[in-house]
Parts: structure tokens; C-alpha cells; sequence
């Protein structure tokens, strides 16, 4: 029986090992797409206790409003396991909140989040007790010691005892990047924090609050928009200002990607917009022209300035009304779509590349159904640029960033396409501890190019699978997102 979660967790033969402690292992980490706030990256904060930096919970807004952060993955765990909200997003004491976490992770047998928690543990506390209930006292008070006087456990030393060289951080077009331009000027902050352009706000004209996003996006691009071609004026001024503070991503969110006739059709983009700044109805046809429009708009600038387009579908958010309307977005309350965007995008990257515009494009879908189509539309994409597979199936996300969420994908991409040309992983998240993800990617990676090797589907020649390991981990992202090496 082998040990749990030992030094060769997941690594299965002597060739996994071999890969992943000779090259995967100590690599630095390029975290190219993330949720994590700016501000707290150049106010370094340092958290009270590990339910803080876990759970996150209630807070209340400049305004006195209320809104709820932290890692909703372990809150859906929380709920299935019936601990009531008070001790998820509630004011229950933290103590008795991080109690009832551990006593849920006893019971995740299979779920990755039993190997993200017990990595985190080890790698910055140096903590080796497994977690339960009945360790969780232990846990408890050694990981608050730590948190509040140990030097590495501030969020700028999270960040660079991981090796950290490099932050995507996701932010609206409005957005003033006061967070980013104090980063830029402190020197005594090694890694590179840039933001990622994501104009969701402005493509989900269906949405009430659109009109009043127009009047702040205005106002932040120093302009008034009366039309759809303002509208994607302004997008392209906060893009420029976005560029230069960094910028190399952008990504879009959106349930779908439609690509419709009207993609060149400003009168009808036009008509669209002026029925939602009238509050007028929005319909689905006029939602998808209007997205379809702007979609290639948007990438026609991305590629002007080789900012990559990220695309992000298929997640079917906000599903329970009750718990949307009491704790807001992005609270656990979010499942897998089916839409069939395979055609949208295909017509959107032949549109573009007709016109010499295809940016550098990462297609994600949550639902791994699609991972197949993904991979091969895009081999049909790679023409008309030096940079190597310009256009990917996305790392594994959300749902699927799992043990064999991962592997499927790896052996799809391995059988579709070019396997040694993939970006590698990213952490999507909004915890300062969750870099271990990049750890848990690298041993299945190396896990499943051994298990290929040693079956005799590959050589077994390092001077061809280090360049392939180590580029999957590292070096393939900053090449492909022009990060300094």
C-alpha cells in the first residue's frame, strides 16, 4: 500500500517520478488567469486564521452593503455535507467554521479538494496531520501561528515562496488598476502582477444593469456612449490603458458564444444597443448579434496589440433564485452547461482569420464533452502566425480540475494535437494558498507521459521529454504570453 500523499503522490512508475522530481517539480509558476484582489498583493495583508484564508465569509462594502467572499468550491462541500450557512458564509465564529470544513473533508474521498487542502497544509506550514475533525484543533493552531507572525505567510510571501513569476488578475474595463500601477512602481515586489481585460459587463447586454455599466464605463474612458460604435471605442481606449500596464489576456465568461450574421452589422449592433440603454426588452436574438458584434470586435483589437482572447463558456450560473438573491454571484450555486458553441466559435475564428485578425485564442468549455470538438477546431486555426498552437483547448477548469478531469484532457490534447506546445495550468482561484494546484497538475501531467513512456509509446529519452515536461510547466506560457524568462 502506498503512502498517503507521500513524496510520489500520484507518480506511478519510476519514469513519472524521474520527470517530475528532475524538472517538473521546482520550476516557477506562471499563473496566467486568476481571481486574486490586487490590493491585497501590494498591502501584503496577512490573515488572523486559516478560516479566513479558506472560507472567506461576510463582508460589507465602503456603501454598507453586503457581499460574500472565498473559495465556493469548498462551500458547495460544506452544504452537501448539511452545515447550515451561518458557518459557510455567515457570522458564525471562525473556529467553529473551520470545524465544520474539516469535519466535510473527512468524507471527500475522491474529490479533489481533500489533496488541494492537504497540500497546502504541507507545503506552507508544514503541517503533515490529515485533515478531520479530530485534528483540527492541532491544524488550527499551528496554521494562526503562522499566519500571523510568520514572515512567508503574508499574501506577497505566499506568492513568492511558490516561486511565483508571474499574475494575470481578472478586472473590468472600468476598473481604475490603481492596485496594479502601486505593483508596477514598488521594486521590492519581484513578480510581475498584470491585469486580464474582461468585458463581460459590456457583452451581456441582456442584463438590467447594462445601461448603467455603460455610463461607468464612459467614465472611465473619459467619453460619453451614445452608440454601439462608442461603446467599442471606449472598450478599445481601457484596452490600450489595460496593455499598458501589462496586460497580455483577456477572457470572457459568457454562457455562450454565438456568432450570428450580424457580426459586421453595426446598424444592427446600434439597434440593439439603443433598445437596452432605453430599458427596453432584450431578446435572445438581439443578446446574440449584439454579443456576435462586439466578440469580433474585441478580438480584431486583441490581436492589433497580441493581447490572447480567452473564451469561457458553458458554466450555467446563479441556478438557485433563493440563495442568488440573499448572498449574490459566485457563491457555489453555479453547474455545468450543454451548449453547443462549437459553431459560434468556428465561425467567429474563420471570420477573423478571413480578415488577418485571429488573435491568440484559449478555448475553455466546462463541460469536458466538448473538449474533443475543441481540440480539433483548433488545428483547423494555426496558420498565418509564428507562435505555436496560437489558438488551444484550455487548461481543465472549474468542474473539471480534477484528477481524471485533467488526465482526459492531456490525452486528448496528446491525441489531437501538439501536447508539447500546451500553456499548462492556472489556479482560477481567489485564494493566496491555492499555487499548489500547479503541483497537483505537474505530478499528473508527468504521471501520464510516464505511464505513456514506459508502455512504449514514447521514447524514453530525456532530451526529448524535458524540454516537453518543462515547457508544459513553465516555458510554453511565458513564451506564449511574451513573459521574461
Amino acid at each position: 500500500m502506498k503512502e498517503y500523499m507521500g513524496p510520489d503522490f500520484l507518480l506511478e512508475t519510476e519514469t513519472a517520478k524521474r520527470l517530475y522530481h528532475s524538472y517538473a517539480e521546482n520550476l516557477p509558476i506562471i499563473d496566467y488567469h486568476c481571481h486574486i484582489p490586487p490590493k491585497d498583493i501590494y498591502e501584503d495583508t496577512r490573515f488572523t486564521n486559516l478560516a479566513q484564508v479558506w472560507l472567506g465569509g461576510h463582508q460589507k462594502r465602503e456603501d454598507g452593503s453586503d457581499y460574500y467572499y472565498g473559495d465556493h468550491y469548498k462551500w458547495r462541500l460544506m452544504r452537501a455535507n448539511g452545515v447550515p450557512e451561518e458557518y459557510i458564509t455567515g457570522d458564525a465564529p471562525d473556529r467553529e467554521r473551520f470545524q465544520y470544513f474539516c469535519e466535510t473533508l473527512e468524507k471527500t474521498i475522491g474529490n479533489p479538494m481533500n489533496h488541494w487542502c492537504q497540500l497546502e497544509l504541507r507545503k506552507y506550514f508544514g503541517i503533515e496531520n490529515v485533515i478531520c475533525g479530530a485534528n483540527a484543533q492541532k491544524i488550527w493552531d499551528k496554521a494562526n501561528d503562522m499566519l500571523q507572525n510568520d514572515p512567508h505567510c503574508t499574501c506577497r510571501g505566499l506568492i513568492e515562496s511558490s516561486s511565483v513569476r508571474f499574475i494575470g488578475t481578472t478586472d473590468d474595463p472600468a476598473d481604475s488598476l490603481e492596485w496594479h500601477q502601486k505593483l508596477r512602481e514598488d521594486s521590492s515586489f519581484a513578480p510581475i502582477v498584470a491585469p486580464s481585460f474582461r468585458p463581460d459587463l459590456a457583452l451581456n447586454i441582456q442584463k438590467s444593469s447594462f445601461a448603467g455599466y455603460m455610463k461607468q464605463l464612459g467614465k472611465a474612458a473619459g467619453m460619453e456612449i451614445n452608440s454601439a460604435a462608442d461603446a467599442a471605442r471606449a472598450l478599445e481606449k481601457r484596452l490600450d490603458f489595460f496593455v499598458s500596464m501589462g496586460c497580455r489576456a483577456s477572457d470572457h465568461g459568457i454562457e455562450t458564444i454565438p456568432h450570428t450574421a450580424a457580426w459586421n452589422d453595426e446598424k444592427r449592433a446600434d439597434e440593439v444597443f439603443r433598445k437596452a440603454m432605453a430599458g427596453e426588452a432584450i431578446s435572445e436574438a438581439d443578446r446574440d448579434d449584439w454579443q456576435s458584434w462586439l466578440l469580433y470586435q474585441l478580438a480584431c483589437m486583441y490581436d492589433a496589440r497580441n493581447v490572447a482572447m480567452q473564451l469561457h463558456y458553458n458554466a450555467l450560473r446563479n441556478t438557485n433564485e433563493k440563495y442568488f438573491h440573499l448572498l449574490g454571484a459566485d457563491t457555489g450555486f453555479d453547474a455545468m452547461d450543454a451548449h453547443d458553441c462549437i459553431h459560434g466559435i468556428q465561425s467567429l475564428l474563420s471570420d477573423l482569420t478571413m480578415a488577418g485578425r485571429c488573435p491568440k485564442m484559449i478555448l475553455y468549455s466546462l463541460n469536458p464533452e466538448d473538449f474533443d470538438a475543441l481540440e480539433t477546431l483548433a488545428g483547423c486555426f494555426q496558420q498565418d502566425s509564428s507562435v505555436k498552437s496560437r489558438v488551444q483547448l484550455g487548461a481543465s477548469w472549474w468542474f473539471v480540475d480534477t484528477k481524471d478531469g485533467m488526465e482526459r484532457h492531456l490525452h486528448i490534447y496528446g491525441r489531437l494535437g501538439v501536447l508539447g506546445n500546451f500553456i499548462g495550468m492556472l489556479t482560477d482561484s481567489r485564494s493566496f494558498l491555492s499555487y499548489t494546484r500547479h503541483e497537483y497538475f505537474r505530478r499528473i501531467l508527468c504521471n501520464t507521459i510516464g505511464s505513456w513512456v514506459e508502455n512504449g509509446e514514447f521514447p524514453d529519452d530525456d532530451a526529448m521529454l524535458k524540454p516537453i515536461v518543462e515547457g508544459i510547466c513553465y516555458y510554453n506560457a511565458a513564451r506564449y504570453f511574451d513573459i521574461p524568462e
